[in-house]
């Protein structure tokens, strides 16, 4: 990340700007004002590629970028749950709960929960897991999940990276990751740092959201008009074949309500070949 210092108030006017342009429907000038506000700040805590992709300007990129993952979490650290859980609706550690209830119930020796937020995903699976590991990009959220005492260890840190070096050898048997995939673009990456940690026959268990395939064209991900990713249900499964996983259902659910309608997405159970 960039140690030059952001100008704080030439930021925020341009992205207030960005944003005006983008409501009244000017995509061109709204997507100008976004590059300013890359140009202000390169680590990119507002947000400003994936709302220009979302716009069908420039390039998508990779992935929503951790410093704006790690902003907008801590922003809502403390209202987390009102919003996510009783305002819109999101239900998705408890269906993970049940499909592994159904398919895979365990009992599990080491699992990592992915992007584990305040501790949702932990709640919903601790009965069945004999230790449980968190990692999440947003301190405000970890020092939540921390006073919930439902994990063993809990760690600040981007998915992937903390999968690739983590300095303990044991691996998973459980991985889940809900709601982790709206916020990355390629897939490949996570698949194969989740991959190289599991043990064989070991479940990795995530969530996705997705649109009509006439929507993605010839792209296998694109970022939707709430910025945040949708991934076609075919790549999802050919990456995670491409990466030794073995997928054992994949199920269409509600993910959540967004602006009072269903926003529809896969969950997803895998085993490790």
């Amino acid at each position: 990340m960039s140690d030059t210092p952001i100008d704080e108030a030439a930021l925020a006017e341009a992205y207030e700007e960005a944003l005006a342009l983008e409501k009244a429907g000017d995509r061109t000038a709204a997507a100008d004002a976004y590059r300013r506000c890359l140009a202000l700040d390169p680590d990119d805590h507002a947000g400003a590629a994936v709302r220009m992709a979302a716009m069908g300007e420039g390039e998508t990129p990779a992935s929503a970028g951790d410093a704006y993952v790690a902003t907008l979490f801590d922003q809502h650290a403390d209202d987390f749950e009102d919003i996510l859980v009783r305002q819109l609706g999101y239900g998705v550690p408890g269906l993970i709960a049940e499909r592994l209830a159904a398919v895979a119930p365990g009992p599990y020796e080491r699992a990592l929960d992915l992007g584990c937020g305040t501790g949702l995903a932990g709640e919903a699976l601790r009965d069945r897991i004999a230790t449980l590991i968190g990692v999440d990009l947003s301190e405000g959220m970890i020092e939540t999940c921390f006073d919930k005492g439902v994990y063993d260890h809990l760690y600040i840190g981007e998915a992937v990276g903390f999968l690739e070096e983590f300095d303990e050898p044991e691996p998973f048997d459980l991985v889940v990751a809900t709601d982790v995939l709206p916020y990355l673009g390629g897939l490949d990456p996570l698949f194969a740092a989740t991959s190289a940690r599991m043990s064989g026959g070991g479940i990795f268990g995530f969530s996705t959201e997705t649109m009509p395939d006439a929507t993605f064209g010839a792209r296998d991900f694109m970022v939707g008009p709430h910025q945040r990713f949708h991934h076609k249900e075919s790549y999802v499964r050919d990456r995670m074949a491409a990466h030794g996983f073995e997928t054992l259902e994949a199920t269409s659910i509600v993910v959540r309500r967004q602006e009072g309608e269903p926003a529809p997405g896969h969950l997803v159970l895998a085993r490790k070949r």
